[in-house]
């Protein structure tokens, strides 16, 4: 039941194959680095709410093999007193190079109970392949080429991607395509844009301006094939996501921003507090 840094982090991932299009070379002009994002994750069973573990997502500005890159860390952990019952520590790892957010480097190094998982992925865009190297707790080490389109993305990096794009032209129930790589597999996906929304946040009582999205799932073992996730970004210059619900195989879940730092902009999309 608590497996919830698994759901919250696949909410987020599948979040960052909202709206990248055809775009490959984007200006980076939402955040900057230093920009810190918390999460408050929480599992709905039944009529209740469990408040199950923490996200952060953080981006550093640094330098790797004399390029300019943006250095993204995704976080999450389950609360200590779950501990014992299903212990959780994902992290994720990404570089994209500052000029146009295509990413270079990819890891995910996961720990979900018994479950171990190891993701690399190394961009090489003058070849036009991937290089990747994949284990689970039920596939031993193995290394793979895969062929490189202009625009593929791992799944953190297409976190901050999408908040570069241009949302000011599309219209409702409108459909952008996006290609992403899981589990050294690429998937064609897309997304649906669902229009504007004022929303107000549980618990925080925040109410913001946003954006609001629903992306079509891989049906798996966790999601249902589909659109069942709706994510609501802020509709200012920043575009954070503020909230994510899921329906899974079994419940629900929802990712809630708890705090926001380092912004590049004000935000003011946050009417009321």
């Amino acid at each position: 039941m608590l497996q919830i840094q698994k759901y919250i982090f696949l909410v987020f991932c599948f979040f960052a194959a909202k709206t990248i299009l055809a775009q490959c070379d984007v200006v980076n002009t939402t955040f900057k680095g230093g920009e810190v994002l918390t999460y408050r994750a929480a599992y709905n069973w039944g009529f209740v709410w469990i408040d199950a573990g923490i996200v952060d997502f953080k981006v550093r500005e640094t330098t790797f093999e004399n390029n300019e890159v943006y250095q993204f860390n995704a976080v999450g952990t389950s609360l200590p007193r779950y501990d014992s019952f299903f212990k959780v520590r994902d992290n994720f790892n990404s570089m994209a190079l500052r000029s146009n957010l295509q990413p270079i480097r990819a890891s995910r190094d996961n720990s979900e109970g018994d479950y171990q998982v190891k993701n690399y992925y190394t961009f090489n865009y003058s070849k036009k392949e991937i290089y990747a190297t994949v284990e689970n707790t039920n596939t031993p080490r193995f290394n793979d080429t895969i062929a490189l389109s202009s625009c593929i993305y791992d799944l953190l990096t297409g976190v901050y991607k999408v908040r570069n794009m241009n949302f000011s032209n599309l219209k409702i129930n409108d459909k952008l395509p996006i290609n992403m790589i899981i589990d050294n597999e690429v998937f064609s996906l897309y997304v649906r844009y669902l229009g504007k929304e004022t929303i107000t946040l549980p618990d925080t009582r925040d109410t913001y301006n946003c954006i609001k999205f629903s992306p079509l799932l891989v049906d798996g073992t966790i999601f249902k094939g589909g659109e069942g996730m709706t994510v609501w970004v802020t509709d200012d210059k920043n575009k954070i996501p503020v909230m994510v619900e899921a329906q899974i195989l079994v419940g629900s879940v929802k990712a809630i921003l708890t705090n926001a730092t380092g912004l590049r902009y004000p935000l003011t999309a946050k009417i009321s507090e």
